[in-house]
């Protein structure tokens, strides 16, 4: 028997009594209100009329799932899958009291769609992916519920004259919107729709493949179904919302990571950039096929080079036209698409045209958006080809398609070995992507890992190594191996492909665009062809064999002549201007990021004398980036000139390993090149080591995967400040890649990990347990305990800026908790609930009140950080407390001075902060009656605020060690001297870096060593 059979036999008999509880029951009257009353006032689990709880729901929802899987015969779906599929038909029930809607429109959409309504409510993704089986099984309890609802409406009481009622209004209301509409817009034209049911099934069979360049492999297909070789890859957003959004109403985008094809969700505007090959234009493709399918939105697929040869930008009628589209339609159909708000304009490669094209796609844009707003836009393009909200003011948010991750690599390459029919191959391309660094970081985007696969596939389980071995083997396959292993004929050898593939990337190259007419294509290849002995025939013959055979030129649109990849392009132009002598023009240009690639591939390609030319010249510009550019370029110069290579490795030495934190964030500016360039953690001092992490640091969102790499590298090294920026650094990265990778790994001492999310919080759950931990923002302390399996493994713990912390008695399973810190918490309203915690430290500051600090009588150490409510420190601090250390700073001594100091007779070491009022004498003299007092912190703001305070201090000669912290350089100190006579060591802290002379202040201290940190 079928699953959705048997699991609508059993709804069937259950659903009844199952509605009957769902809503609360009719009372006397006849029930003619005069507003609708939404289903969520009818519903018996929530409002003033509760009956049933959601656990009951989902207890109900548990015997209709147990009892399917139990029945004779064969189980509708797997028995491992019944608490998922109870708790997702649970939860589509429990929707029900979030539609906004009464019983009459319920009624009115039928059963099939209220379902809908309901998965939709509910959330369209399953916390754990369901069985086929299992998913038809739910959909169809669903549809049988909401029958067996729609039968319990109909009968009740106030039904029939509700319906009556709500008829009258909708009449009403329908033709006074009506003849609004008609006294406003003309009526559609009924062809649009015609012509929309011929314009989609079109668009979506148009883009509904994608090409695979170079699987032309004996019984291989050449080309995927979209919907089987679409890879989703992932978007990355900045946490701020750009200013001037408001009047756009979208929704501003969740920081961190979201699959691509949800760029556009909500209907929103979306500038996307990604790096060559990334994926840009077939997630075009997928949106365009998706929408299409979906009939919500009309996709127009408008790519920027082919509109731009044109010459002006089409308005919305001449779209079609404008990409070649062969269906004509009605006159003012795009218009009025557009008008509606039901338009999806999807424009693609902002990079591929000329940079003054660029602003007049920008004007474009802008008038088309103004003209037509409520449309969702998409515009792609490569991440340095427009500045930084470029096109904010227009409402554009910014995303950046991620480099793929391992697990994406690999299901690329699955699909990829699947597709071409070619499995024994899969899992040897894996192993190799593991092991092989200078591999991997080629797969980042799905061309270089569909070239990989392709070429280890047509060199049967052999790859080469370094980038340009790559590109020679792949064009090697592309221009000749792939029609000879088809058994054809080849009209064109490989190095005649290439000589005129390279004349045309050059030209491309030097114009700064991607595309060419095929006139200009034709002239090029005619100005080559006499050289050529194995011409099959004239320029235009040629030029049509290279677009029918290599695999590397493509003709997009009619006239028009472009390469299937920019990668190749670079590649090619670069061989030309090597083999023509024009380094130096490509030189020229090495200030623009976009020529990196051409540079670096042409040094591969040079001769040893003129590759140490190129050198020579990046070394003369003398600018950072440059410097580091020819660094990189030596990985593609086996041979070159050994006084060059010095020269250029001395030069950039002095950038990498970076020395100092200052040296570190110069070197990110220079952009991802640097990644592939840092060293270690071998071979580095423990300051260069944290240099290099801090540079990585700061390029893990522009490239988070190349980041991670180097930070991966680091996470065995010892050095305290080494692993405290690897710990700091987590926010940049995506939550639980960062903890497998490297948080998980740490030497754990004297660490604290700092949580600032729900993901970090579920990443915590799964590491290795952390005694020292900080969670920042309103997060609850439930939500914190579930991410802590073993509270008790928790010895430090600091809570900031978290509004949510009420009673501090849930803090009870900390049961081995020394060290508590709260700051920023307005809503602790006592410290009664610590009692029960072996606190032996505990650190305060802007807490709601200090209600029950008295209490606290085993503290050794004690921070506050607020005013405290007396006149003397014994009515505020706990008296029995035996404190052996006392901070006390920001205004906390306001009231109580230093009053009652000398009660806490244990103390060895005193802190006096940032003091918003001057210390007294009386209050001078209770610091003076600490026998034990050896070590005395201020902050340099008392002597800057208070210039005479410290001569009114008494003589101290026990106090062994001073701290002078947040020093100017200009604060005069010598009465502590003399107030200090017993002094050994001074520690003076500069605020911010700032540099003094340190003799300023040594000669006040002769008897003492003085530092200054």
């Amino acid at each position: 028997m079928e699953p959705v059979v048997l699991g609508g036999k059993l709804v069937s008999g259950l659903i009844g009594p199952l509605v009957r509880k769902l809503f609360v029951q009719d009372g006397p009257g006849a029930g003619l209100v005069d507003r609708p009353v939404r289903l969520s006032a009818l519903v018996s689990f929530r409002g003033e009329k509760r009956t049933l709880g959601e656990k009951e729901v989902h207890r109900l929802a548990g015997r209709i799932v147990t009892q399917a899987v139990e029945s004779p015969g064969e189980p509708p779906f797997p028995a491992d899958e019944r608490t998922a599929v109870a708790d997702a038909l649970a939860r589509r029930l429990l929707a029900l009291g979030d539609l906004e809607m009464d019983d009459v429109q319920a009624v009115r959409l039928g059963a099939a769609e209220l379902a809908r309504q309901l998965r939709h409510r509910s959330g369209l993704v399953n916390p754990q992916p369901l069985s086929a089986d299992a998913r038809h099984f739910l959909d169809s309890a669903t549809e049988w519920a909401c029958l067996h609802i729609l039968e319990f409406f109909t009968r009740r009481s106030v039904f029939v004259a509700r319906t009556l009622v709500e008829q009258s209004r909708a009449q009403a209301e329908l033709i006074a919107k009506v003849d609004e509409l008609i006294a406003r817009t003309p009526r559609p034209d009924s062809r649009d729709a015609a012509f929309e049911r011929r314009y989609l099934p079109y668009l979506a069979e148009r883009h509904d493949h994608i090409t695979i360049y170079g699987i032309e492999l004996r019984d291989s297909p050449d080309r995927w179904p979209l919907e089987v070789a679409y890879l989703s890859l992932e978007t990355t957003a900045d946490d701020e919302r750009p200013s001037g959004l408001e009047p756009h109403g979208h929704p501003p985008v969740a920081p961190g990571r979201l699959p691509a094809e949800e760029a556009l969700a909500g209907g929103s505007r979306v500038l996307l950039r990604g790096d060559a090959g990334s994926g840009k234009t077939t997630l075009v493709q997928w949106l365009a096929v998706t929408a299409a399918r979906d009939a919500g939105r009309i996709p127009y697929v408008l790519p920027l080079r082919t509109l731009i040869r044109t010459g002006p930008l089409p308005a919305p009628d001449g779209f079609l036209a404008a990409v070649g589209c062969p269906l004509t339609p009605p006159q003012g159909w795009a218009e009025r698409v557009l008008a509606a708000g039901r338009g999806l304009i999807l424009v693609d490669g902002l990079d591929e045209i000329p940079a003054a094209d660029r602003h007049r796609t920008r004007d474009w844009l802008r008038s088309l958006l103004a003209a037509y707003p409520g449309n969702a836009a998409l515009l792609t393009s490569r991440p340095t080809a427009v500045r930084p909200d470029w096109l904010a003011d227009e409402g554009f948010r910014e995303l950046t398609l991620a480099p793929m991750r391992r697990a994406e690599v690999a299901t690329f390459v699955h699909r990829w070995h699947e597709a071409a029919r070619a499995p024994e191959y899969e899992q040897p391309l894996l192993d190799s992507l593991r092991t092989k660094r200078d591999l991997a970081r080629l797969a980042t985007n799905p061309l270089m890992c569909g070239l990989i696969c392709a070429l280890h596939r047509a060199r049967r389980g052999y790859l080469p190594t370094g980038r340009k071995e790559l590109y020679d083997a792949a064009l090697t396959m592309l221009l000749a191996r792939r029609d000879r292993e088809r058994g054809m004929s080849t009209e064109l050898g490989e190095e005649a492909q290439l000589e005129l593939l390279q004349r045309l990337a050059y030209a491309l190259v030097l114009s700064g665009r991607t595309e060419m007419d095929l006139d200009t294509a034709e002239g090029i290849v005619e100005r080559r062809l006499p050289a050529i002995a194995s011409a099959p025939g004239d320029a235009a013959t040629v030029l049509r064999a290279l677009l029918l055979r290599s695999g590397l030129l493509r003709q997009p649109a009619e006239d028009v002549v472009d390469f299937v990849h920019r990668t190749f392009q670079d590649y090619l132009g670069a061989r030309y201007a090597v083999e023509e002598g024009h380094l130096d023009v490509l030189v020229s240009h090495a200030d623009d990021a976009q020529w990196e690639d051409v540079i670096r591939m042409a040094v591969a390609h040079a001769r040893p004398r003129e590759r140490a030319s190129v050198l020579r010249q990046l070394l003369a510009r003398d600018t950072p980036r440059l410097t580091l550019l020819a660094l990189a370029c030596l990985e593609h110069a086996a041979a070159l000139d050994p006084g060059v290579r010095a020269e250029v490795e001395e030069r950039a030495s002095a950038l990498i390993p970076p020395r100092t934190t200052e040296d570190a964030k110069a070197l990110a500016e220079a952009g991802p090149l640097v990644l592939e360039l840092l060293p270690g953690p071998e071979g580095l001092t423990a300051e260069e080591a944290h240099g290099v992490t801090v540079t990585a640091s700061l390029l893990g969102e522009e490239e988070p995967e190349g980041a991670l790499a180097v930070l991966r590298r680091f996470r065995e090294h010892p050095d305290f400040d080494v692993r405290r920026q690897l710990v700091g650094t987590w926010t940049r990265f995506d939550a639980d890649a960062y903890a497998t990778e490297v948080l998980d790994h740490l030497d754990r001492t004297e660490l604290v990990l700092t949580c600032e999310s729900a993901e970090q919080r579920a990443s915590v759950a799964g590491m290795r347990p952390w005694s020292h931990l900080s969670f920042h923002g309103p997060q609850r302390v439930k939500d914190i305990l579930t991410a802590i399996p073993d509270p008790e493994t928790v010895r430090w713990l600091d809570l900031r800026d978290n509004p949510q912390l009420t009673g501090l008695g849930s803090l009870e399973p900390f049961r081995s908790l020394r060290t508590l810190v709260l700051v920023d918490c307005p809503a602790v309203r006592s410290l009664d609930g610590l009692s029960a915690l072996p606190l032996d430290n505990l650190q305060l500051s802007r807490v709601g009140s200090l209600a029950g600090l008295r209490s606290l009588g085993a503290l050794k150490y004690l921070s506050v950080g607020q005013e405290l409510p007396s006149t003397d420190l014994r009515h505020s601090l706990p008296v029995g407390a035996p404190l052996e250390g006392l901070s006390l700073g920001q205004g906390s001594t306001n009231t109580t001075g230093l009053r009652g100091l000398q009660h806490w007779a244990g103390l060895r070491s005193l802190t006096l902060g940032h003091l918003t009022r001057e210390v007294r004498a009386d209050s001078w003299a209770a610091l003076a009656e600490l026998p034990r007092l050896t070590e005395l912190n201020l902050n340099a703001h008392i002597a800057r605020a208070f210039p005479r305070c410290f001569e009114r201090m008494r003589e101290m000669p026990g106090v062994k060690v001073l701290r002078v912290t947040g020093m100017h350089g200009d604060e005069y100190l010598s009465a502590l001297a003399a107030r200090l006579p017993g002094l050994e060591r001074v520690l003076l802290h500069a605020l911010n870096g700032r540099q003094f002379p340190l003799s300023r202040y040594a000669h006040f201290f002769p008897q003492a060593e003085v530092a200054l940190l």
